[in-house]
């Protein structure tokens, strides 16, 4: 089982319920009582705030976010504040890093981890014609609209004391990128956001992305996936 990944296509769901769902899966993968898993989904208008968010990079005030049906949480994953939102792939891999084992000969830490999500995203994006791209001093992906660098996918995780992760990455597809003008983005006042369906032009295969996500964090993370009905939670 060490090599399976239970990925789960959970459609639209709200932000606390993925949340204590990641929870839980957490905990029965620290005691050995499921595969790793992918969680792929989609949330309703939310802005989060990570362990170095600050309130003062929420710009949407509590009028305007009633109006818009847009909520907010505070949060116990790494890094600012972020939006997710309808068009946004969002994916939370609760999987065991290697190094918990003690039969894994090579441990990795959250850096390496991070840093081999951002190279799953850049293989993904180039499926679909994008290059994206590292920048130096930042965590996620960046792809250039008329030659400025801009946010594509954003990465902020946790690991459990029994090296378990939680949160995870979110990928603009079609996402509203006006939404993002509710916060300062990661908290990184000067540089700005993009999604696929901007850079391409056109509207993006949500199903086809997910697709794409799903081969490449496999491939990556040396996995064989079995998708998992969602359904099926409760009997894995």
């Amino acid at each position: 089982m060490n090599n399976i990944l239970e990925v789960f296509r959970l459609g639209t769901l709200a932000y606390t319920d993925a949340w204590a769902m990641q929870k839980s899966m957490a905990q029965e993968r620290a005691y050995q009582q499921r595969s790793d898993a992918l969680l792929l989904l989609e949330h309703p208008h939310t802005y989060t705030l990570g362990s170095s968010g600050k309130l003062e990079h929420l710009l949407m005030d509590e009028a305007e976010r009633t109006r818009r049906g847009v909520s907010v949480y505070q949060v116990d994953r790494g890094g600012d504040i972020t939006y997710h939102g309808p068009g946004q792939l969002v994916g939370y891999p609760i999987v065991r890093l290697p190094g918990s084992d003690p039969s894994q000969k090579r441990s990795l830490d959250v850096v390496a981890y991070v840093r081999q999500l951002e190279v799953m995203l850049i293989e993904a994006l180039t499926e679909f014609g994008i290059i994206g791209e590292r920048l130096v001093g930042y965590t996620g992906v960046w792809a250039k609209v008329e030659g400025v660098l801009s946010k594509i996918a954003a990465i902020g995780v946790k690991v459990t004391a029994h090296r378990i992760t939680q949160h995870g990455f979110a990928l603009n597809i079609n996402t509203d990128l006006d939404y993002f003008r509710g916060i300062i983005p990661c908290g990184i006042p000067d540089k700005p956001v993009t999604s696929m369906a901007k850079i391409l032009g056109y509207p993006v295969d949500f199903s086809m992305v997910m697709d794409v996500v799903e081969k490449a964090f496999a491939s990556n993370f040396n996995y064989e996936v079995a998708r998992v009905d969602p359904l099926e939670m409760n009997e894995s």
